[in-house]
């Protein structure tokens, strides 16, 4: 029988990538727990809700700002150096902070200045660390590989991470930042002990500037039409997603007369459900077609606009959220593998800065227009709002679902290699050439 450890990290996915999950468990714990500390310091320092609410865009805007440089930059350099570069600077500019409180002097605009600088350097350590994955693994490994990182993701960044800080922050304002330190370094330690990391090559004799760099990176997704699709989907869906969940607090606990504890038990209903996911995704994989279980992810997010509209039921949300769980978990772990079995090593950099671009962009467009719908007719009318226009969507993008799903992979030479051989890279609804 395998033990804990083999289930979590299969052997065949090597030493290396088990270096890489415990580097990201690891720095997402310390996120979580900064997840509920931020806020819970700002308010402690403000009352103005554009103050708070400032806090909140903290996360969105670096990504506008630096996503697509930080993407070109992650290209063009050793991706594991700038994981732990970027790592650094996060835990050096949150250890800033710590002595702020420690001495008394913390402001909110210092507050608010260590999130932007704080969210600066996560933008280069995540754009560089999405592409290290590909590096260490097998194609028909991703999509386990994604599972075990989302899971990650979800138990330590969703779960565990923000009850520990608000914990932590009821002893001492600056107990949770100084424990996110600590994480956030041994993440740096971690990911230290991966072997290799090579510097992607480029088949120009000079990188160029970095514009240069994006604009190759743009060009290359205007031209392929399967990724392309793909970006788009994941831009207009967040939109519409963001449009109800930027006035979900308002909804549970004014509409659903929930209160403050059943709108937090919501997220704990999500964080359940895909916490199932983790331990399906694997069988899911082996037994149904990335096209079928794109489609169904799809078709079920529709399905749940559709049912907060038309609920009035405390009960019947906790089951929704449940749901959403299960099949955002799913869909966010395909719609990664999907992308990088077709982007090149060396444009994985670029491409899933576009890709986080888009989904912090369409956060940020949904979230406005779901308050300004909100306000003019109703909390149910961003639900309705979601539902028309993730329907459309869904209508319009049916077919080409199954050209994203079935569309080749871009091989580097390693992979040749192993067809070659006659290994299968591509398995998971991923046919290779012939």
């Amino acid at each position: 029988m395998p033990s804990l450890g083999a289930l979590i990290a299969p052997r065949r996915l090597g030493t290396d990538f088990r270096w890489l999950l415990a580097s990201s468990w690891t720095s997402n714990l310390g996120d979580g727990i900064a997840l509920a500390a931020a806020p819970l310091l700002i308010a402690s320092l403000t009352s103005s809700p554009i103050l708070v609410a400032a806090g909140a865009m903290m996360q969105f805007l670096p990504w506008l700002l630096f996503g697509l440089l930080a993407g070109a930059v992650a290209d063009h350099h050793d991706r594991r150096r700038l994981v732990m570069l970027a790592n650094g600077v996060r835990a050096l500019v949150v250890l800033a902070l710590v002595v702020f409180l420690l001495t008394g002097n913390a402001t909110v605009w210092l507050v608010l200045a260590t999130s932007f600088l704080y969210g600066t350097a996560e933008v280069f350590a995540d754009s560089a660390g999405s592409t290290l994955l590909p590096m260490l693994v097998k194609p028909a490994d991703l999509g386990i590989g994604n599972a075990r990182m989302q899971a990650g993701y979800l138990v330590a960044n969703q779960l565990a991470g923000p009850p520990l800080g608000a914990f932590l922050f009821a002893l001492g304002s600056f107990w949770p930042f100084l424990l996110q330190v600590l994480c956030v370094s041994l993440a740096v330690l971690l990911i230290s002990r991966i072997a290799r990391t090579p510097v992607p090559q480029h088949p120009e004799s000079s990188p160029g500037t970095k514009v240069h760099a994006i604009r190759e990176g743009l060009q290359w997704l205007r031209h392929n039409a399967p990724v392309r699709t793909l970006v788009i989907i994941i831009l207009v869906f967040n939109v519409t997603w963001a449009a109800p969940w930027g006035v979900l607090v308002l909804y549970a606990t004014e509409y659903l007369g929930m209160g403050p504890v059943g709108y937090g038990a919501l997220a704990t209903a999500s964080a359940l459900g895909g916490f199932i996911a983790i331990f399906s995704f694997g069988w899911l994989e082996k037994h149904v077609s990335f096209s079928t279980l794109m489609r169904v992810c799809l078709s079920l997010e529709v399905l749940m606009h559709l049912s907060f509209a038309l609920t009035t039921s405390p009960a019947v949300a906790f089951v929704i959220m449940f749901g959403f769980g299960l099949y955002a978990f799913v869909w966010g772990t395909i719609s990664t593998t999907v992308r990088q079995r077709l982007v090149p090593m060396e444009l994985q950099g670029r491409i899933a800065s576009v890709n986080m671009v888009g989904v912090f962009g369409g956060l940020v467009i949904g979230q406005f227009l779901g308050g300004i719908i909100a306000q003019t007719w109703g909390l149910t009318a961003p639900w309705w709002f979601a539902f028309a226009g993730s329907a459309i969507t869904l209508a319009l993008v049916w077919r080409s679902i199954s050209h994203i799903a079935a569309a080749k992979p871009v091989l580097d030479a390693e992979s040749a290699d192993e067809i070659d051989r006659g290994s299968d890279p591509g398995a998971g609804g991923m046919p290779l050439p012939d």
